[in-house]
């Protein structure tokens, strides 16, 4: 039977394409932790933090979105409920997390009305939205009221909020919810 050039490019393109992601796949293996950026299928990326000075304002950052939505700037450790038509509902500054997700659209997965958060300290209104390397991302408020101030050496997700705004991201942010992530 005469193989045509057609079937010839078809398995040179299959060859080609799974050598490249064999070697992706190796080289991901073996990425050093202090360098690794990259998450998995269906988690976020970790970002740095940009230096530079915080926007005390609490104006809804640009580009952040339309219709119901939760914003989470990075930059500024803030956050807005926004509803359907724009309008801000409520802004509260948040004590970041040592894990950031990438800019980016997410989605509501899970909450918890009460846990134990990853730094051992006992939060409620648990609303988790990303995941960066097995490190989970989501708003939380200390039950004992008081903010964390994280270890850097120690991966935590949890952006923690007070308690009141985190009742109110609690009542805002259903499973589902978008949650944008700004820088």
């Amino acid at each position: 039977m005469a193989v045509t050039s057609s079937a010839i490019v078809a398995a040179l393109t299959a060859a080609a394409l799974a050598t490249v992601g064999f070697l992706g796949h190796q080289a991901s293996e073996n990425v050093p932790p202090d360098l690794r950026s990259a998450a998995g299928a269906g988690t976020a990326q970790s970002a740095p933090k940009a230096p530079g000075a915080k926007d005390r304002s609490g104006t809804l950052p640009a580009r952040s979105g339309r219709g119901a939505r939760v914003v989470y700037s990075l930059d500024d450790d803030r956050v807005w409920l926004v509803e359907g038509d724009g309008e801000v509902r409520r802004t509260f500054s948040v004590s970041p997390s040592t894990v950031d997700p990438a800019p980016g659209t997410y989605r509501v997965t899970s909450r918890s009305k009460r846990v134990t958060g990853s730094d051992g300290i006992p939060v409620e209104h648990v609303v988790r939205f990303a995941s960066v390397d097995g490190t989970v991302i989501g708003f939380s408020a200390a039950v004992d009221g008081s903010m964390p101030n994280p270890d850097p050496g120690v991966r935590t997700g949890g952006v923690r909020e007070t308690r009141a705004d985190g009742a109110a991201m609690w009542q805002f942010a259903t499973i589902g919810r978008k949650v944008v992530v700004v820088p």
